[in-house]
């Protein structure tokens, strides 16, 4: 089992944050103190390779799963609500299908339930573009640039732009395309029915990668789930939109604790 770093503020029941390709515990900084004022136990996960995260070969998203118990069993939790962002969602929704009774609740935040075939066309163009800046010598830091301009929404302040581009900066490059050859293999679309905990779907309005009608179809395929979609915000709302972001998601916790 490899070594989990993250990042713990407050005292109470948990609440696990997962983050994206791009980001790393530290993605969660605008969630860390505010649900630590609201009396939980905020704890940010850098997901193998990440962060101070020991790297591990397999990054399939069972093996994702399984680093993901290794932090809820390192930190004695029986159950925890967990919040899952982009590929944190997809890492989230894995999780789900062994161990559902470790869930107190979960949001599945900016995400989806399927990349579909990793060998079609346009998930191997996907990665193809995704990488092709490394392989031609490009720094994180410059691909941030580009990459964090076309997750965001129209009206997010450039502070908030600065941010992202800086976590993403931080990212291994090997880690970075280990994930996102990862990231297309994911399909989870026949598990969502199967899940039985208190679930709440949340959507960006202006999100090009995970766009708020088929999260709309994501949440009506899980029983009882709630759906909100976040005006203005786009990929990165736990950054662009963070006070709306943290409103919603500790409104659904309260309501589960």
């Amino acid at each position: 089992m490899v070594t989990a770093n993250y990042i713990a503020r407050g005292v109470g029941p948990t609440v696990i944050f997962l983050h994206g390709i791009g980001g790393g515990a530290e993605s969660f900084s605008n969630q860390l103190n505010r649900f630590a004022e609201a009396g939980y136990r905020a704890v940010a996960w850098n997901m193998p390779g990440y962060g101070g995260s020991a790297p591990q070969a397999d990054m399939t998203f069972p093996a994702l799963a399984d680093a993901l118990l290794g932090l809820f069993d390192g930190l004695s939790l029986e159950t925890a609500h967990v919040v899952g962002h982009s590929i944190g969602g997809m890492v989230l929704q894995q999780f789900a299908r062994a161990h559902q009774t470790r869930l107190a609740s979960m949001v599945l935040a900016q995400t989806s339930p399927a990349f579909g075939n990793p060998d079609g066309e346009f998930q191997q163009k996907f990665v193809a573009a995704r990488l092709a800046p490394l392989e031609a010598g490009q720094t994180m830091a410059e691909v941030a640039v580009d990459v964090v301009s076309e997750l965001v929404g129209d009206s997010a302040l450039p502070e908030s732009m600065a941010f992202a581009e800086s976590c993403m900066s931080k990212v291994p490059p090997d880690v970075y395309g280990a994930t996102i050859h990862s990231l297309v293999t994911f399909e989870g679309r026949d598990a969502l029915p199967d899940i039985q905990v208190p679930t709440l779907v949340l959507a960006g309005e202006q999100d090009t990668n995970a766009p708020a009608g088929m999260m709309e179809r994501m949440a009506s395929k899980i029983a009882g789930a709630e759906y909100v979609c976040l005006s203005s915000a786009g990929h990165l709302a736990n950054i662009e939109v963070a006070e709306a972001f943290n409103w919603v998601v500790l409104d659904f916790i309260s309501r589960h604790r």
